[in-house]
């Protein structure tokens, strides 16, 4: 049985696997999203090629940035379009003559969790990290592999030499405990 993922989720993982620097998933990351980041940098920007340059110069903070991202309630999309938006802004600033007035800056939004956001997304880590814990080693270490660190079933399965469908259900039963967990 393979559980569809969204593609929202999709990105996610990707985003995710980025932050462990996966070339792959950066790659696929940039061919899916960069027709969309390019769309969002040349509507500020008004210009192709200032607009190309910035695409660029965004995907580079996404790599370095992807660590940051925690999936939640608001969309892997929008966490890359802000960090396109962020940097154009950033682009049309500094076009502007310091005299400019500074109280524009007070309504440019912080992209950046609140502190009440940070608080809340450590103690969902920590939730998930005591989950896994409840987890057998090898099962635990097998859902890491498969969710971020994005080896495939047959990868998995190779690696602790069990047949696919084991790894199949060890993954399976594996998330329905994590849920379980979770939501208690």
């Amino acid at each position: 049985m393979t559980m569809l993922t969204s593609p929202s989720q999709e990105i996610a993982d990707l985003i995710a696997r980025c932050a462990i620097r996966d070339r792959s998933a950066f790659r696929q990351l940039y061919e899916r999203t960069s027709a969309k980041l390019f769309g969002v940098t040349l509507r500020i920007l008004k210009d192709r090629a200032e607009a190309e340059e910035a695409i660029q110069e965004v995907y580079v903070k996404i790599w370095q940035r992807a660590d940051r991202f925690v999936a939640g309630p608001t969309s892997p999309i929008s966490w890359l379009v802000a960090v396109a938006r962020n940097h154009c802004l950033d682009i049309l600033r500094a076009r502007r003559p310091a005299s400019d007035d500074l109280d524009v800056a007070l309504e440019i939004p912080d992209g950046n969790p609140s502190p009440e956001r940070v608080a809340q997304n450590n103690q969902e880590r920590a939730a998930i990290d005591r989950c896994l814990a409840t987890l057998e080693p090898d099962r635990a270490e097998a859902v890491r592999g498969a969710y971020l660190d994005g080896y495939s079933y047959e990868e998995l399965a190779s690696r602790y030499g069990v047949p696919l469908n084991t790894m199949r259900t060890w993954l399976r039963r594996s998330l329905m405990k994590l849920k379980d967990c979770l939501t208690v």
